[in-house]
């Protein structure tokens, strides 16, 4: 009968030989002890016996990728013991539930003398992570450029100035084009997408006030309305994250009262009274991380059988909403 210790038990030989005996209670939760290695593994360097308890290994001090040192008048040999663990991988990170044991042991033979060393390595703590959660920021903002010069895009010189603070609220005309663009603030990684969800109107600054008129649902221009809103593709040159910026276009309206709704066709006049009424856009927005079945583009307009057919929606747990200083709906003047 021998007797072993609750971890790892060293021995050195005067024959020259490793004896490790390992303890699989050595840590909680208890080692995997056929996952166990050595520097360099090899016939020789497996188990010489085992039992519910523990594992026995016995190899010369020249096997299993032993190093060799020397210091004056002492010759060491040392070796690492080490296990295993397995890694499961989801979308957003990867977990372990295995311990993980590293142990660095030596024979260190002085004359005719042995000694024994066993070094407990503790292990570095891994570096901080280069992206952190951190609360996100948004903005919504409304673009004024002009087209004025010959063969010039209107979607793309619009959005080289903006409305500032000092001209809101912004004057429009039924169906003059409102240009939109949401973006993203204080944040560098150009892996970061930007995605809308939905994105609506209402006649008050307190987004979940009545009435709404719907603009984007999401992500994707809201079908049921007569003058659809309009995606416009994210920047391609001028900006050095243009993943963190989207841009859409909507025809200027606003909301009927709902005393003219009800009144009889004859009745109703055939010129709208003037009209100044506010208008505030809002919009749902969440970061994305593309991965290899969502490049966090929206998928709109696709036929009932593409959509039966696609991967599950995916979620949209953690929004945002962002919203607009307020639009006013003028008439438009007869001078």
């Amino acid at each position: 009968m021998c007797y072993y210790g609750k971890s790892v038990t060293l021995q050195c030989t005067k024959e020259g030989l490793f004896i490790v005996v390992v303890a699989r209670d050595a840590t909680l939760p208890n080692i995997d002890l056929e996952t166990v290695s050595f520097y360099e593994n090899g016939h020789s360097c497996n188990p010489v016996g085992s039992t519910s308890a523990f594992a026995i290994y016995e190899f010369p001090v020249t096997a299993c990728g032993t190093i060799v040192k020397e210091e004056p008048g002492v010759l060491i040999y040392e070796n690492r013991m080490s296990s295993l663990y397995q890694v499961i991988t989801g979308p957003h990170g990867s977990i372990t539930r295995d311990t993980y044991y590293e142990l660095l042991f030596q024979c260190r033979y002085v004359g005719t003398t042995v000694e024994t060393l066993v070094i407990d390595v503790g292990l570095v703590p891994p570096p901080n992570s280069v992206a952190a959660a951190g609360p996100v920021r948004v903005e919504l903002k409304l673009a004024n450029g002009q087209c004025v010069a010959k063969g010039c895009v209107e979607e793309e010189e619009v959005y080289t100035s903006f409305y500032t603070a000092a001209k809101y609220p912004v004057r429009k005309v039924l169906r003059d084009p409102v240009y939109i663009e949401v973006y993203l603030m204080e944040r560098t990684d150009p892996n970061l997408v930007l995605t809308l969800g939905r994105c609506w109107a209402t006649s008050d600054s307190y987004p979940h006030s009545l009435p709404q008129w719907d603009l984007l649902i999401d992500g994707c221009p809201y079908r049921d309305d007569r003058y659809l809103t309009t995606l416009l593709p994210r920047p391609s040159s001028g900006f050095k994250f243009p993943s963190h910026h989207n841009r859409f276009v909507f025809k200027m309206f606003h909301f009927v009262g709902e005393g003219s709704s009800t009144q009889p066709a004859a009745k109703k006049p055939n010129i709208m009274p003037p009209l100044q009424e506010k208008l505030y856009i809002h919009c749902n927005v969440a970061i994305c991380q593309p991965t290899l079945g969502n490049n966090c583009e929206p998928r709109c307009f696709r036929k009932r059988r593409e959509i039966a057919g696609s991967v599950k929606k995916v979620t949209r747990e953690e929004t945002t909403v962002v919203s607009s200083p307020g639009l006013i709906f003028v008439e438009r003047s007869t001078k």
